[in-house]
């Protein structure tokens, strides 16, 4: 089965010594490496965003992504594996989940 793991971050925690950036950023690129791991990218930041909807058959687009978190969508994984369970072990290697952040594990329907 494949899981995606949306990666939040909430830049007001990231209280991190600049020489400790570089370990941080070897969290992430482990779990890129792993054999799990089918994809995984960072996201542009927010203030790039744009939110599209269609009401009564007008497109409407918006600047931002108007979620209701001081969270932001940072980035994703998407990887193989047998259960949640396993999905949620390699979730937890994720720094952003320790550093104020979340991991949100949803598994992927085909299509």
């Amino acid at each position: 089965m494949q899981y995606m793991l949306l990666v939040y971050d909430d830049p007001s925690e990231w209280n991190v010594a600049e020489d400790q950036m570089p370990a941080i950023y070897e969290e992430y690129a482990a779990v890129s490496r792993d054999k799990a791991t089918k994809h995984g990218a960072q996201l542009t930041g927010t203030e790039t965003a744009k939110t599209v909807r269609i009401k009564g058959g007008e497109t409407l687009v918006t600047d931002g992504p108007f979620a209701e978190t001081k969270e932001k969508l940072g980035g994703y994984y998407l990887i193989e594996a047998d259960s949640i369970e396993d999905a949620t072990k390699l979730a937890a290697k994720i720094p952003s989940a320790r550093l104020g952040g979340s991991v949100e594990v949803r598994q992927v329907v085909e299509m």
